[in-house]
């Protein structure tokens, strides 16, 4: 009996040395849950992101702040109705550090919500929702993309004061990435004496352009500024082409009317003018050796997705060497993130107070297949997070 009461504390003890082991193990590895597009229109977006996002961290032997990375996927399905079911699954059921995602704006809506109810970090890597980074802010999401205001407003700047247009036309879709586009775009245009004259809109995701073409060209305006992306984009540049008024009135729109639709739109989008915070020839060190990695990892060429995927896992890795690899160290995580200088593909840039990216938007010309770089549309341009607290 005696011997059998000694035995109970090594039992113990050895349960308890095992337990502060694997606690010890568990701590070593960063969960990241990845909540991307892998099925459907933007499936190639997501996997863009992904690949980007991985090539950062195994650039830097698989460890962040010498912290192993540890992955989870949920296919968010582009479905906004489904965001808080899928959040949930990679906060609450696989207990991610960190939620990465996602592209559509009303998906990425609901994962700020989930994150902030459960104080989730939360790195957006393309969504370009205004208001992720102004009233949902807050210390715990963080953004490694642009705002649908950004090059929007760069856009109307450049209408007025490099192009010395007058009047204007916008054209979207009718959904919040159309209209916070076509608002940017008007205030800076607007801000520089231009008037936009009419604003024109059709259903998401209608095609059926002829009669708003009809009507543009009847109105005679300067210039057009349109907000349209994939299958669309190539449809509305080819038939504005088409209707003859391509050659009459200029044509302008944020960076994602010819980002991987030159192929399909062909001739009728050379010359087109677009702004974007990336472009497909910059000559930046950083840029080059990116291309050259992505190329050879992925057997690939990247684009403006796999550049965002990229900086989401750079931001990450700036905040946890700030809190020297431990996570729960929040408050130096936090910070550390607030006060990165990332060495991006695109050209360095720094987090604003509403952590969204201060970038320079770049003003690119379509040249064959390639959106070439004409200028530095604005230097260092950050959102104005109307409606943030922080």
């Amino acid at each position: 009996m005696l011997t059998a009461r000694r035995s109970l504390p090594l039992v113990a003890t050895a349960t308890l040395a095992f337990s502060l082991a694997a606690g010890a193990q568990a701590q070593d590895k960063i969960k990241v849950g990845l909540m991307l597009p892998y099925t459907g229109t933007y499936a190639a977006l997501g996997t863009a992101i992904e690949n980007g996002f991985r090539l950062y961290v195994q650039e830097q032997g698989g460890k962040l702040a010498g912290k192993e990375i540890e992955y989870f996927k949920v296919d968010d399905e582009s479905d906004p109705s489904k965001a808080p079911e899928n959040a949930n699954k990679l906060v609450k059921r696989d207990q991610v550090d960190v939620l990465v995602g996602t592209v559509h704006s009303g998906v990425a809506m609901g994962m700020a919500k989930v994150a902030k109810d459960n104080n989730t970090l939360l790195i957006v890597p393309n969504a370009g929702a205004d208001a992720i980074t102004g009233p949902l802010c807050a210390p715990n999401i963080f953004r490694s993309s642009f705002t649908n205001w950004q090059p929007a407003y760069a856009m109307g700047l450049v209408a007025a004061e490099q192009r010395k247009h007058k009047t204007a036309v916008t054209l979207t879709w009718k959904y919040a990435a159309g209209d916070e586009s076509v608002r940017g775009f008007k205030e800076g245009f607007e801000s520089k004496g231009g008037k936009v004259i009419k604003e024109l809109n059709l259903p998401f995701p209608n095609v059926e352009f002829q009669a708003l073409l009809t009507e543009i060209a009847a109105l005679k305006p300067d210039a057009v500024y349109v907000f349209f992306a994939g299958g669309g984009a190539v449809k509305f540049v080819k038939d504005y082409a088409a209707a003859g008024l391509k050659d009459k009135i200029p044509l302008y729109g944020a960076g994602f009317l010819t980002d991987g639709t030159l192929e399909a739109q062909g001739d009728a989008a050379s010359g087109l003018f677009t702004t974007l915070h990336y472009a497909d020839d910059l000559t930046l060190p950083k840029d080059r050796s990116f291309r050259f990695s992505y190329a050879k990892a992925y057997k690939l060429q990247p684009d403006v997705y796999a550049v965002q995927g990229y900086d989401a896992a750079q931001l990450l890795a700036a905040g946890l060497k700030a809190a020297g690899g431990d996570f729960k160290n929040r408050d130096a995580l936090v910070k550390g993130m607030e006060q990165a200088k990332i060495d991006s593909p695109r050209g360095p840039f720094t987090m604003s107070k509403a952590h969204n990216p201060v970038q320079d938007i770049y003003l690119r010309k379509v040249d064959g297949k390639t959106n070439r770089s004409v200028s530095i549309a604005v230097k260092g341009l950050a959102d104005p997070a109307r409606g943030c607290k922080l």
